[in-house]
């Protein structure tokens, strides 16, 4: 799935780490992420979160999209700042599912992340 993504592509998004309902990524804040403050833009963060849990809800098989999602923006990342986002999976129920996303630069958390699963074909 994520190799056909061209959006998480072209902003650099990589995948560290994936398995059974969790997943790391990862991306280098660029200059043309900055918004007017200096910081990385909220939309970027949340893009790179998402990503984290769309590797992580799909990882069970079937094809899984996002049903909703929100995040809290806890401390700013600046340009040149390397970004983790490590998803993992919270409860599956039906076709259904939840999903955390600690974005962090370092030690630093810079987001919270959750997301809300829904499997597109049912699940067995």
């Amino acid at each position: 799935m994520l190799g056909a993504d061209r959006a998480s592509a072209a902003l650099g998004i990589g995948l560290i780490e994936a398995g059974e309902g969790f997943a790391t990524v990862r991306m280098r804040v660029r200059a043309d992420m900055v918004n007017g403050h200096g910081t990385a833009h909220g939309g970027y963060l949340f893009l790179l979160a998402d990503t984290a849990f769309a590797c992580a809800c799909n990882s069970h098989g079937p094809v899984t999209v996002a049903a909703g999602a929100d995040i809290t923006f806890v401390a700013p990342a600046w340009e040149g700042d390397e970004l983790l986002a490590v998803a993992q999976e919270r409860t599956r129920y039906g076709r259904s599912g939840i999903y955390d996303v600690t974005v962090a630069c370092g030690e630093q958390v810079i987001a919270e992340f959750r997301g809300r699963s829904r499997t597109a074909t049912p699940v067995k």
